[in-house]
């Protein structure tokens, strides 16, 4: 990832609307700050939520609250909680989908 050229910039993430996205139950509630290639959420899932989707996009992710559960399109799986991140590249080597049984938050950038 590289960030493009832009000035210092704050975002108070509570004045930011959410915008809603269905996985395959629940939803994925995002608040975005994007410009030209970069795109910085917060994104929660709510509690049952699994993505419909594999994803081969890159991000880094650091959970806020609650747990993730990714899965790998090899079958490796990984159960982030609080204080957890993990970093993946955009070549698309390891796709990857997202899960939730609690409701998790997090912070995403890609």
């Amino acid at each position: 990832m590289k960030l493009p050229k832009l000035p210092f910039t704050v975002t108070d993430w509570n004045k930011v609307p959410i915008t809603e996205h269905s996985g395959e139950h629940g939803k994925a509630l995002w608040r975005s700050f994007t410009t030209d290639d970069l795109r910085v959420r917060i994104v929660e899932y709510t509690p049952g939520y699994p993505a419909d989707h594999w994803c081969d996009r890159g991000h880094v992710l650091y959970v806020l609250e609650g747990e993730l559960d990714t899965e790998l399109r090899d079958g490796r799986t990984f159960k982030l909680t609080a204080g957890m991140s993990y970093q993946v590249s955009d070549f698309g080597d390891e796709a990857h989908r997202s899960s939730t049984k609690t409701g998790v938050k997090l912070f995403i950038v890609d």
